[in-house]
């Protein structure tokens, strides 16, 4: 063992180090999606493949065998949406710079006030609230608003006679970027068949960018808040309000 030791330079710990951290970010990244049954069905071939060469199974072991060769790019396949998110995390530089704290905690209580207001009266929403990952592609297909938040404007816009009411709105700090924006769907299968596709619309932008959404159900008018590839459901104002405030204070403490 000690002979061993002596043998360990600097640039095997080194080594061990940065690979031990970008598989921790890997299983950060991953952690909630369906990229982890994926990830465990691929362990579980690659335990096949050793128990077929051990016990002899050669049309087996040849089978396995020629899908691993193909391993690769079946994973890139696979995981196309968590590969697209990390690498725009890694990418990523901040757009403009940060607003002050006062006028961003402004605008969530703008936000949360027109979301109460939107679910006693049972009208729609989404509003998504930019973070760290651009949602430039996302604005660039909605209609250009460019207005301050505020409650008066969100209802306006969500209101049904709106031409832009059963899209998203793209919020950016203090600021409303576009209206009528079409968010991708997530294609879980295990979310409950209450969630209709506004949910699913929250779930799918949070899969593939870091963004926070807030949501409105029609049906019920209960509010939710998506991020991370998870929604929390139902929220009160209060509760609302202190999540989204929490989110971005800790935010700013990072920067």
């Amino acid at each position: 063992m000690i002979e061993i030791v002596r043998h360990i330079r600097w640039q095997d710990i080194l080594d061990i180090l940065i690979v031990a951290i970008v598989l921790y970010r890997l299983l950060l990244l991953i952690k909630g999606t369906r990229a982890v049954q994926m990830l465990i069905g691929l362990g579980l071939l690659l335990i096949a493949l050793f128990l077929s060469d051990y016990l002899k199974l050669h049309t087996m072991y040849w089978i396995i065998q020629s899908f691993w060769a193909q391993v690769v790019l079946a994973m890139i396949i696979l995981f196309q949406p968590e590969i697209r998110k990390a690498l725009a995390r890694m990418g990523e530089t901040p757009f403009l710079p940060a607003i002050t704290s006062a006028s961003e905690f402004k605008s969530i209580d703008e936000l949360v006030r027109a979301a109460v207001s939107l679910g006693n009266r049972k009208i729609g929403a989404l509003m998504v609230i930019e973070r760290d990952i651009s949602l430039k592609d996302f604005v660039e297909i909605g209609t250009p608003v460019d207005a301050k938040v505020s409650r008066e404007i969100l209802l306006s816009i969500f209101h049904p006679a709106s031409p832009i009411h059963d899209g998203a709105v793209i919020i950016r700090g203090n600021r409303i970027l576009a209206a009528g924006c079409f968010l991708p769907l997530t294609l879980r299968q295990d979310l409950d068949r209450s969630m209709g596709t506004r949910h699913r619309a929250a779930l799918g932008i949070t899969e593939e960018t870091d963004a926070a959404v807030v949501i409105v159900s029609e049906e019920t008018g209960m509010l939710s808040l998506a991020v991370d590839g998870t929604i929390e459901s139902p929220l009160d104002m209060g509760t609302l309000r202190d999540m989204l405030t929490n989110m971005f204070a800790e935010k700013k403490r990072k920067k």
